[in-house]
């Protein structure tokens, strides 16, 4: 696909990611996210099929931004323990962006039940996500700061239903001066999972 291509779609899928934002799920229109992105109708049609292909494509979208900056905060580090912290830092970026982040992803995990293409997308974004999660309990297995007795794989997957668990209820408060508070429980409780473990 030719840059400029490249660079339109990321505009209406951009677009369309503050549409949902605002209006929710249901409500968005092909003319909304058109009116957006501040282009024709013609236009998003032109690069999308359907309101169903623009907002599998974002999905699709969203979930690879986000496991990119997750993926780079950790790379950056070279501790278990500071790659942790970093991760959390990646996912807790601010009151405003989580805010908006969780607002479109929950429609979307509303509907994933009923649709099965979100539901493989959703499945790959978790996939990414549990892969950080084994990296880093690995290499704090190998430095000797986590416990020998956790299973990795599964550790990753607790690893991260304590974030989006940690950053609903934090959503659910409605208090962005909680915001700090959730995100340093966060990391102390997974740190706590992985250092203690109870054969």
């Amino acid at each position: 696909m030719k840059k400029r291509a490249v660079e339109r779609r990321e505009q209406i899928l951009k677009a369309a990611f503050h549409a949902v934002a605002d209006k929710g799920f249901e409500a968005v229109t092909l003319q909304d996210i058109a009116d957006y992105a501040g282009v024709s109708k013609g236009v998003t049609n032109y690069y999308f099929q359907n309101k169903e292909d623009v907002f599998s494509s974002l999905l699709e979208w969203v979930t690879e931004q986000i496991y990119k900056n997750e993926c780079q905060a950790i790379n950056d580090q070279s501790t278990a323990i500071k790659k942790l912290e970093a991760y959390i830092q990646s996912v807790f970026i601010s009151p405003e962006k989580n805010r908006k982040f969780y607002k479109v992803y929950l429609d979307f995990i509303a509907q994933a039940s009923r649709n099965e293409q979100y539901q493989q997308i959703n499945l790959q974004f978790y996939e990414n996500c549990w892969g950080l999660g084994r990296e880093i309990v690995s290499l704090g297995q190998e430095e000797g700061v986590f416990s020998q007795e956790i299973e990795i794989y599964q550790a990753s997957k607790i690893i991260r239903a304590i974030i989006d668990g940690t950053l609903i209820q934090w959503l659910m408060c409605n208090r962005d001066d909680l915001h700090d508070f959730y995100k340093t429980n966060c990391f102390e409780t997974i740190i706590t999972f992985l250092k203690y473990h109870e054969a």
